[in-house]
């Protein structure tokens, strides 16, 4: 029994490490990139759409990523997963072109994907789920505190160009290493009602946890839509260039300052009390925020409380999934959770761009506020029915 818990803590701290490097190569890749192609004379709306690679290769390799999983286990998903990023993130320097980059971006979001299905799903199918909100609190946290870090590495552009792609995949290479050490598993195998093909399945995890996907949606929506369309709304109103990067750092900061205590306090009081009055919090504060644009600082004290109540939404929707799904069905439900994640991802700047350019005469925070309500509402609606477990065909 010891040698399985030591075990146990072993294995979740090497998944930890490997994703707290891939949230590290992420937030490199994001700003590196753009300020590559913008030094190089690449229109912006080509920058932006080479920046969606990322979240293409998700969506691609959603559909097909389940099966090799539950075949072949969780090591070497992982081992595939994290091969594939930092094999391309050593080939970027090899040649600068736009269609070139935006394919290896591709292939990053694949095998990021890959690595963040195969941990998460591992994490959730084996944690004690009396500390399963913790657990994953601690996954999401080591992740911020590497997407955060990564764009420190833009500077050593300033040495050489190819240097911060050399360094990541070095990183990348050294944490995938110690996935070697961990022993294999496969998820548990599909029984009865729930050894259903394609489609059949993916319905039956909806019907169980589709509320739960609310979490990781929002959270891609608000991470690609403030990311990349706050800062031409602020320019728009006059804000000083230098404060948006500080507005947007403390939103993620918040998020990294309550991540474990909101996981742990998930574990006592449910994660959907906690899901939902940090959707109608963030909302709230989002709307006296839009009133407040006249000052700066106002504005980086509403990122940051919002970012301290709706940070851990992507760690809180996966374990609230979990919380509602049968065990069996615990990769479709993770590989759900990833595609939500996804779609908010790509639908964040496309709802938002549509809102500033036809939206003149009312703030940019508004949307933020209203989809926030609008998850806050539908939580508290629907998220106190009991889902049933289907039962198990002998």
């Amino acid at each position: 029994m010891t040698y399985f818990s030591d075990y146990s803590k072993k294995r979740f701290t090497i998944l930890v490490v490997i994703v707290s490097i891939s949230g590290f190569s992420q937030g490199m890749l994001l700003p590196l990139i753009s300020i590559i192609f913008e030094r190089d004379g690449v229109s912006s709306a080509l920058n932006g759409l080479n920046a969606t690679g990322l979240y293409i290769g998700t969506l691609l390799i959603s559909p097909f990523i389940e099966q090799p999983l539950r075949r072949w286990g969780y090591k070497p998903i992982i081992l595939i997963g994290g091969a594939l990023v930092f094999a391309s993130l050593l080939v970027f320097p090899l040649w600068k072109s736009v269609t070139f980059w935006f394919v290896l971006r591709l292939l990053i979001g694949v095998g990021d994907h890959a690595l963040h299905y195969a941990t998460q799903t591992w994490i959730t199918s084996t944690a004690d789920h009396k500390s399963l909100g913790k657990g994953m609190a601690i996954y999401g946290l080591s992740f911020s505190i590497g997407f955060a870090v990564g764009p420190l590495m833009v500077k050593l552009i300033e040495i050489a160009e190819a240097l911060p792609f050399i360094v990541s995949s070095i990183m990348c290479l050294f944490a995938w290493s110690f996935v070697f050490l961990l022993q294999n598993e496969k998820p548990e195998r599909l029984t009865g009602d729930l050894n259903a093909r394609g489609w059949q399945r993916y319905k039956m995890a909806i019907v169980f946890g589709w509320i739960a996907f609310l979490g990781p949606f929002v959270y891609g929506f608000l991470e690609s839509s403030l990311n990349a369309l706050f800062p031409v709304y602020a320019l728009r109103k006059g804000f000083e260039v230098g404060m948006i990067p500080i507005i947007l750092s403390v939103f993620t900061f918040g998020g990294i300052l309550t991540q474990v205590p909101l996981g742990a306090l998930g574990d006592k009081v449910g994660r959907r009390n906690i899901l939902m009055i940090g959707s109608f919090g963030g909302a709230i504060i989002f709307a006296i925020a839009s009133f407040l644009e006249h000052s700066q600082f106002a504005v980086a004290v509403a990122f940051f409380l919002t970012g301290t109540l709706v940070g851990s939404m992507f760690s809180l929707g996966i374990t609230f999934m979990a919380d509602l799904t049968p065990k069996e069905l615990l990769p479709t439900g993770n590989l759900l959770c990833g595609i939500a994640l996804s779609i908010g991802s790509l639908t964040g700047p496309f709802l938002g761009g549509v809102y500033l350019e036809y939206v003149k005469n009312y703030s940019f925070l508004l949307l933020v506020a209203m989809l926030l309500l609008a998850v806050a509402i539908v939580l508290f609606i629907f998220g106190r029915r009991k889902h049933q477990q289907p039962r198990m065909a002998k």
